[in-house]
């Protein structure tokens, strides 16, 4: 067996847009890439790479996976020949020996440690050597319920306390400083903490484990903030603090901040929808991840040279992963935090409100491109202009921006608008092509490889929204755990893909369609593909999932008509009761 934790490493090494192009020319639509399947013959492009998701879904055929899959399909391999193919590819060496998966014991433990500090940390901020910590959070506007919720903490001035804590639990020192909690001394050889004298952020991933921490010094010499290195669980460039929480809400737009200290302030005023990177420049990773959830993000930056600096760099990289931007001017406030301390949340929630799109910052590029004084370089300009506000929904912003357009390069509003919903019926037609497509395909794949579909689709429906919304929102599967058994489904499929999520609980594998790599045909991959797409689509909640579990419970519990006729009397008196109370 190949170890999880080496196939995950795989997977970043081999991008998935960059292994398909290889195969499939791919025209680059928003935050997606399309082209010709290659698994079936079409004219119309229906094939549609997710580089947010690395992952692939062809609505013409169905055929649907991560990157694995699609080098088993395309060169027709089995599971562990595409994993070396990969591999070489990317120049790695697979483990010859996979009995036992160091890497992942060691991810256990570290998240198992993380754990153990932030409760530590949490505890030390109300003891007497935390009052300045607490002091200081308290100063900054924070409510104690604030700090709670974020398990904001107290690192204490001394140097082995929280290594103590863990040796005494039984943790080895060369673990600990594998998690970035501790360090070996040069000098004397011994083992000593990381975090001192700071306030502590726990930083949360979307399954609700510790994945690390960022400090803010209060006294003493070192950074002023000080955030965990790279780990084995831990790579800041690909996560995004408090989007664990973010996440829960539904989304049209996530707010981007600078810091922690930003986001928590705007998450008590109300603003839940705030996130910000680690203690690095916004990522393409992070960009990308923002992009599985929202279409929008308005950018919240500071309002000094180097926030601007940061605006301008994060535009761009939203703007590749097809996210739409609007940039927020804070006046008379350096950050969010200092505004809604001065002006309070109504006020900020008009500044969002009123924030400027990226519209204009877009065409002011396409402008910059061309010689717009020449005729050749003003229909070019022009062309690409029209083609970005043929995405805008409102006829009243393309009537508006159109006349602006007509004014800059000379021509009528008539003529661009015309343009405009000319590329609109365009797309249009092939959107519905694909909706078509992808109709057929929902019909033709799951009759064979999900046969209860047809006489239970209530339930085969709940159970495809429980799977998806799983998919998407990983955090809900351990309260799942507990309120509903694989027993309870009614699709044998189904039941497996669910059996194979839960079993991530306890090998802390991260929930992708690669977990559905070895031990599935490549016709079940296309079905776990599909339910991916579709909670993509419909932006299932976790919310999703759970109300989902209840439908499940409560069919399984149904009885057939035959059934019901052969109850006695108090028997159908209990049934009907037991049915009343599971529609509540």
């Amino acid at each position: 067996m190949i170890p999880q934790s080496f196939i995950e490493e795989l997977k970043m090494n081999c991008d998935i847009e960059s292994v398909i192009s290889s195969y499939v020319q791919l025209r680059k639509r928003g935050r997606i890439s399309t082209g010709l399947c290659p698994f079936h013959s079409e004219k119309t492009g229906s094939f549609t790479v997710y580089p947010e998701s690395q992952s692939f879904y062809c609505f013409g055929c169905g055929a649907g996976g991560d990157v694995i899959g699609f080098i088993r399909r395309i060169e027709n391999l089995e599971y562990v020949e595409a994993i070396k193919f990969l591999a070489q590819r990317a120049g790695m060496n697979v483990p010859e020996d996979a009995a036992e998966d160091k890497t992942a014991i060691l991810k256990t433990k570290i998240l198992e440690m993380n754990r153990e500090a932030a409760r530590f940390y949490f505890s030390e901020l109300t003891k007497p050597n935390g009052k300045a910590a607490l002091d200081y959070l308290l100063g900054r506007g924070l409510l104690p319920k604030t700090i709670k919720h974020f398990g904001l903490g107290y690192a204490p001035n001394e140097w082995t306390a929280l290594t103590d804590l863990l040796a005494s639990k039984g943790y080895r020192y060369e673990d600990m400083e594998a998690a970035q909690l501790s360090r070996k001394s040069n000098k004397s050889g011994r083992y000593y903490d990381v975090f001192r004298d700071r306030v502590m952020f726990p930083i949360i991933d979307l399954r609700g484990n510790v994945i690390g921490f960022g400090g803010r010094k209060m006294s003493g010499d070192g950074p002023k903030y000080y955030n965990s290195p790279d780990t084995p669980v831990f790579k800041k460039t690909k996560n995004l603090f408090a989007l664990n929480f973010a996440k829960k809400q539904k989304l049209d737009h996530l707010i981007l901040c600078e810091g922690y200290m930003d986001v928590i302030a705007m998450h008590q005023a109300g603003f839940t929808e705030a996130v910000a990177s680690l203690g690095t420049s916004l990522t393409s990773d992070q960009c990308r991840l923002a992009s599985s959830y929202v279409e929008e993000a308005v950018l919240a930056y500071d309002s000094d040279e180097a926030g601007q600096k940061a605006t301008k760099r994060a535009v761009s990289l939203l703007d590749e992963v097809g996210i739409r931007t609007r940039v927020l001017t804070i006046p008379d406030a350096k950050d969010p935090d200092e505004y809604i301390k001065k002006f309070g949340g109504t006020r900020f929630k008009k500044l969002i409100e009123q924030s400027a799109g990226s519209t204009e910052y877009e065409l002011s590029k396409i402008s910059a491109k061309y010689d717009t004084d020449s005729p050749e370089g003003k229909i070019l300009a022009l062309k690409e202009a029209v083609n970005l506000l043929s995405g805008m929904r409102n006829p009243l912003e393309r009537e508006i921006w159109a006349a602006k357009l007509a004014r800059d390069y000379g021509t009528t509003k008539e003529g661009i608008l015309s343009q405009i919903q000319s590329k609109i019926k365009r797309k249009a037609k092939a959107e519905n092509a694909r909706a078509i497509s992808g109709q057929s395909v929902s019909s033709t794949t799951f009759a064979g490889a999900v046969p209860e579909k047809l006489k239970n689709p209530a339930a085969a429906a709940a159970e495809e929204r429980l799977l998806g919304s799983v998919m998407r929102n990983p955090d809900v599967l351990s309260t799942l755990s507990t309120e509903l058994s694989s027993e309870n489904f009614t699709c044998e499929l189904y039941r497996l893909f669910y059996e194979k999520l839960l079993s991530t609980l306890s090998t802390k594998a991260e929930i992708s369609l690669t977990l559905f790599g070895e031990d599935f045909t490549l016709e079940q991959q296309n079905i776990i593909a599909r339910l991916a797409h579709l909670a993509r689509e419909h932006q299932y909640s976790s919310e999703d999932a759970l109300e989902a579990a209840k439908t499940i419970l409560r069919l399984k519990d149904k009885k057939s008509d035959k059934e019901i006729a052969e109850l006695s009397g108090s028997e159908l008196a209990a049934y009907i009761e037991k049915m009343r109370k599971a529609k509540k």
